[in-house]
């Protein structure tokens, strides 16, 4: 007899498992390079490339049920025909078709569940390339930020998240026994058994600009735990996420389990899809990346909901002092050009007292730090090859109107130009747009801008500088801050205020400066243990069990209900 999905990944489980146990960041798939990545599959560019324009222009047949036609949604911004059509199905028959798909994917048990969630991603995996072919494609993102966006380094990140679910939940024993309290002359032992009850239908709202980056997580979370998931994609970027859900379904099938454990739901344009799916009654978690605008209106409207919303709120660079000014200008014009902004890393707000800095090259004023990192941008993004690869080409109209209605306020420093593609002339690259403001702009600054806009903001002090970046995360969310400072009571300082409002800090990182999620600091799901353990239940039985032997003494209710249990989901594993 072959070996099943779980004792087949049972060795990587528990080896991921004890790595993150010690803090030991283990990445299989990222370090799987060279030939063992090929002998495991991993299709080369060249054959990637011919999948990819296999999938253009044809239906993306996914088999679901309450289809009724197909919808075409996506455009690439680099200027080729996708015309690719999804199914067009009835949001409430995907929605009755996860509930009826809850039995059974409930009683498969952990170890299966997980065992079935690695093999999705060992066969994610050798589709890397395929899938950064359609970030690429969907998001505008350069096609190597879209490798490591999709591929090997997105895989690990949900395998990390495979594994601490699989251990949060393996922390809730099976059985329990305890001497009963009530006083015979035979004391009875009194057994409990424990069952992991998910919540229900689970939904994840894709983003338009990291769909898988900031979507596994969430949906794997929800497999592991007894979920099962509805994808809802954003318009834009429907292909990266529509290739996974495929995926999921083969292994499903394969396994024998029902496919619709994990459903595609795709919107027509201007149909508020996500919105009527957030607040169906079957709907018990909501998986959201994104605007604090429409998060803000999920925590509100999904009321029947666990909601998981994560703001893309503006990240804050607070440059006090320095060592490395040099590397301080080239990492921040670095941050700034790559990915065009559209990653939740990126800095937004560079905070500076109006006295300047002090560096290794002596004071440098606030107009110093400004010309120097104009001509960083220009310099960084001179030669066409470059600045193609580190610049996203603009995929909505939101981001062009962004950086005009931007470029209005303040001192413009360096203006936002549109660069020629050398591959594609179609493509809209633009450099980033950097103004200064005071610091009484705060209604312009502290909310998210898209695309690739940045504030140089004038403060009356570093301590300043920190009161305006606690207040706009608090009130806008943020992901990361990052601070440049010798004095060691302003690191302590800022430390404590990113505490605060709970975001990640990078101190005196220049060229490290987080501004790509898949780089070597990773960005884990925030929300700790509540991220996997608000998504299921634990209910408990009691029965008494004889002394002599392990059969109920007398059959309850209790004991009645365990045993109809048992036998309702051996049925359903025999379906």
């Amino acid at each position: 007899m072959h070996p099943g999905p779980y004792e087949r990944h049972l060795g990587l489980l528990q080896e991921i498992t004890r790595a993150a146990a010690v803090g030991d960041c283990r990445r299989p798939f990222t370090e799987s390079t060279g030939q063992e990545a090929s002998d495991a599959g991993m299709r080369t560019v060249r054959t990637a490339a011919k999948v990819f324009s296999s999938l253009l222009g044809r239906p993306f047949d996914l088999d679901q049920p309450g289809q009724s036609g197909w919808v075409v949604t996506e455009s690439s911004p680099f200027g080729i025909v996708m015309d690719v059509g999804y199914p067009r199905c009835d949001p409430a028959a995907v929605v009755e078709a996860a509930v009826r798909a809850t039995a059974g994917w409930r009683a498969a048990g952990l170890r299966q569940r997980a065992g079935v969630a690695v093999e999705i991603l060992r066969r994610l995996n050798t589709r890397s390339h395929e899938l950064a072919l359609a970030v690429h494609h969907t998001t505008g993102l350069p096609l190597e930020a879209a490798f490591r966006a999709a591929g090997p380094r997105a895989q690990d990140r949900a395998l990390q998240t495979v594994a601490q679910t699989f251990a949060e939940c393996a922390r809730v024993p099976e059985e329990t026994r305890a001497e009963s309290s009530r006083r015979r002359r035979q004391p009875l032992t009194i057994r409990a058994t424990s069952t992991l009850v998910p919540h229900g239908v689970s939904l994840l709202i894709g983003c338009p600009d990291q769909p898988l980056w900031n979507g596994y997580p969430g949906m794997f979370a929800s497999l592991v735990t007894g979920n099962p998931v509805i994808v809802g994609p954003h318009l834009r970027a429907v292909l990266p996420l529509a290739i996974t859900v495929r995926i999921a379904r083969e292994v499903l099938t394969e396994a024998g389990h029902d496919p619709d454990v994990v459903t595609l739901a795709v919107a027509q344009p201007g149909e508020h899809l996500h919105r009527r799916l957030a607040t169906d009654p079957a709907v018990r978690i909501v998986d959201f990346t994104g605007s604090a605008r429409f998060a803000d209106w999920l925590e509100q409207h999904a009321r029947q909901a666990t909601v998981f919303a994560h703001r893309a709120g503006p990240n804050t660079v607070l440059v006090d002092s320095t060592e490395d000014y040099r590397g301080l200008v080239r990492g921040l014009a670095g941050a700034l050009c790559l990915s065009s902004g559209t990653v939740r890393t990126t800095p937004q707000n560079i905070m500076v007292a109006a006295t300047g800095i002090a560096t290794d090259e002596g004071p440098k004023s606030l107009r110093d730090l400004g010309a120097d990192l104009c001509d960083a941008l220009d310099r960084l993004l001179e030669p066409p090859a470059r600045a193609a690869r580190l610049l996203s080409a603009i995929a909505g109209d939101e981001v062009r109107a962004g950086l005009a209605q931007a470029a209005r306020y303040g001192r413009v420093l360096h203006p936002s130009q549109r660069l020629r593609h050398p591959n594609h002339p179609a493509a809209d690259l633009r450099t980033p747009l950097l103004v200064r403001l005071a610091a009484r702009d705060e209604h312009i600054y502290s909310r998210g801008w898209p695309g690739p806009v940045a504030f140089l903001v004038d403060t009356d002090s570093t301590s300043h500088s920190l009161t305006l970046f606690r207040r706009g995360a608090r009130a806008h969310g943020a992901l990361f801050a990052a601070v440049h400072s010798t004095n060691p009571l302003v690191l302590a300082a800022t430390e404590a205020a990113a505490l605060d409002v709970g975001v990640h800090l990078v101190q005196n990182l220049s060229d490290e400066l987080p501004a790509d999620p898949s780089s070597a600091i990773t960005d884990l799901p925030a929300a700790g243990a509540h991220f996997i353990t608000g998504r299921f239940r634990v209910a408990r039985s009691w029965q008494h069990v004889a002394a002599t032997g392990h059969e109920p003494a007398s059959v309850g209710a209790a004991d009645w209900y365990a045993a109809a249990h048992a036998e309702f989901a051996a049925d359903l594993v025999d379906v």
